[in-house]
């Protein structure tokens, strides 16, 4: 496994894992697939799934903290800033520290480079919000939210995932 050959398969994640409608019932059934798979695993997880204007799945799982929540909001926050996933995002920013440089003028308070939160694109529109989770390394968040992507719109997800570490 390298940066690079996880970056191609996000590109490609990223230009297959596309809806053609997304509402409140698409958006409960994701959360509700990713809570299932948290709660069988034991996964001390945040969950949330939301357009733009507002939240339409949150979850807390056991062992999960008022931190994640956090983690949530600034992945959230780099999705709608970058237009990519925040895995994606700090992979090609490759900072250490898991912070924007300063010259990108983004507060560290509500920004973070940490996989875990993946952009939902609609064909006809872009993209309208993000599937985010928090409480594993960033490489499992992300890998775990396109899983569920995948299940949710019936997409091959051995052919999108990305290679074993």
């Amino acid at each position: 496994m390298s940066m690079e050959s996880d970056l191609a398969v996000i590109r490609r994640q990223e230009a297959s894992i596309v809806f053609e409608r997304f509402d409140e019932e698409q958006a409960f059934r994701l959360g509700v697939l990713l809570r299932d798979r948290g709660v069988r695993d034991g996964l001390p997880i945040v969950i949330d799934v939301r357009t733009w204007d507002r939240a339409l799945f949150f979850a807390a799982l056991p062992g999960s903290t008022d931190a994640n929540a956090d983690w949530v909001r600034r992945k959230v926050n780099t999705v709608r800033r970058m237009g990519r996933s925040s895995y994606r995002a700090a992979l090609e920013q490759n900072a250490p520290d898991g912070l924007f440089p300063q010259r990108h003028g983004l507060d560290p308070q509500d920004y973070v480079l940490a996989g875990g939160s993946f952009p939902i694109r609609l064909a006809a529109a872009g993209i309208i919000g993000c599937v985010t989770i928090s409480g594993l390394p960033q490489r499992q968040d992300h890998a775990i939210v396109v899983e569920a992507l995948c299940a949710h719109l019936g997409l091959d997800h051995a052919a999108l995932a990305l290679p074993a570490e």
